[in-house]
């Protein structure tokens, strides 16, 4: 894929690559990260009692899942996920075998059996219906099946796990997933390209409750004010917007095992400069891999703790990891390599800063492999993994590794009844 780059961006790809410049923190960026600030827009349309209620749970969730020390965040996770997927390598069969999963607690077995959607009035039996259900459910999908969404598929809270294991599930040529203000959810085995924006409009977003939404921005999962969020084995590309953004009060989430491919901006992590209530933010990035025709934001960040661990960077066209507002980034045992023919091998991105104004951001490379020329810009305390506990959160396997251990990254690929 041709990236799509605005003409400020080609630019500067063109400034770097015949003057030789690589550090990206300088102010030529200005353009590129003035051009990438998001809108806060929450795209309700009407903000009535049943949306307040649920901004103000947001609200109470992060301040319960946030923990000054990250690694309390984690440990739950941290627990099975290291286990059974560094030490034993087995997590594909331990997730194939089991229905009960890593995660599951409560919650009884919905099964969707229609690939049809109404965004006003979604019948039995289809995703939508599923996720405005009140109370934990186990979402599984009878047989393989392509869905169009009308419009943002909104998720209400404990939705244990949307499970595509056993079915080939696509989300495509419509509009995305919006986790809003809600905890407690898994999304497992999804493909998810093509996400369009939506026109807004009715839609069901609860049990007992239609609200009014404007237009969405074509985001493949939209994580807004959200605890508790883990998004597994999936795999995405060619969105309107961004593949994953995580955003305005969110923390305690975990994207691992996903196939990324053929987009602009992948990952944006934080609102805004101002907002600075995603300093709560924590975010484990783990076992992804960062394949063909990407371009930047894997992830972008602002304030916040963020865990890239194990990682397969596979190519980038401007920079792979960005950010500003002071975030904390712990790069562990990730394979880095930039592509071939352009000037883009530094990873990290600091946008239109100079250095006098990032080089206290705590920004630390531990065990990561560099290939092809490229380099990790550290900042900040070299220590500070220890500070916040990342020595004690999900070990790191060195970067050597992690083509075998990414190599099966996206949706799992099996059939029931037979051996994966």
């Amino acid at each position: 894929m041709q990236p799509v780059v605005s003409k400020s961006e080609a630019l500067i790809l063109q400034i770097r690559t015949t003057m030789g410049i690589f550090n990206c923190s300088h102010s030529f960026f200005l353009f590129l990260f003035v051009n990438i600030i998001p809108t806060l827009e929450a795209y309700i349309a009407e903000y009535d009692e049943y949306w307040k209620a649920r901004e103000l749970e947001a609200i109470e969730n992060l301040d319960k899942a946030y923990h000054s020390n990250p690694k309390e965040v984690v440990r739950d996770y941290n627990d099975h996920f290291s286990r059974t997927m560094l030490e034993f390598y087995i997590t594909k069969r331990v997730l194939a075998e089991s229905k009960k999963g890593p995660c599951r607690k409560d919650g009884e077995f919905y099964m969707v059996t229609d690939p049809i959607d109404n965004a006003a009035d979604p019948k039995p039996g289809t995703l939508r219906h599923a996720v405005t259900q009140n109370g934990p459910l186990w979402i599984t999908f009878k047989v393989s099946m392509t869905i169009k969404l009308q419009q943002e598929l909104i998720v209400t809270s404990d939705k244990t796990t949307i499970d595509a294991r056993g079915a080939n599930v696509e989300i495509c040529n419509g509009a995305g997933f919006t986790i809003q203000f809600t905890k407690n959810i898994i999304i497992h085995g999804l493909q998810i390209h093509h996400i369009i924006p939506a026109k807004g409009g009715k839609i069901k977003d609860g049990e007992n409750h239609h609200g009014l939404r404007g237009d969405s921005d074509g985001d493949g999962v939209s994580v807004f004010g959200a605890t508790n969020v883990w998004l597994d084995c999936l795999s995405l590309h060619h969105c309107t917007d961004g593949l994953i953004d995580v955003a305005k009060g969110s923390t305690a989430i975990t994207v691992s095992n996903c196939h990324f491919t053929d987009h602009n901006d992948l990952m944006l992590f934080g609102a805004s400069d101002s907002y600075s209530a995603d300093k709560k933010m924590h975010v484990t990035v783990a076992l992804n891999h960062f394949g063909k025709g990407l371009v930047k934001r894997m992830p972008r960040c602002r304030f916040g703790f963020i865990h890239v661990v194990n990682n397969d960077y596979n190519h980038w066209f401007l920079y792979a990891i960005g950010g500003t507002s002071n975030p904390t980034i712990i790069s562990q045992g990730n394979r880095y390599f930039p592509p071939v023919t352009f000037g883009a091998k530094e990873v990290t991105c600091s946008g239109l800063l100079k250095p006098a104004q990032w080089k206290n951001w705590n920004w630390v490379s531990q065990g990561d492999h560099f290939e092809n020329g490229a380099f990790f810009t550290p900042s900040g305390n070299p220590s500070a993994s220890k500070q916040f506990g990342a020595d004690k959160m999900m070990p790191f396997k060195p970067g050597q590794m992690v083509p075998e251990l990414t190599k099966y990254a996206g949706p799992l690929s099996y059939t029931i009844g037979r051996p994966c």
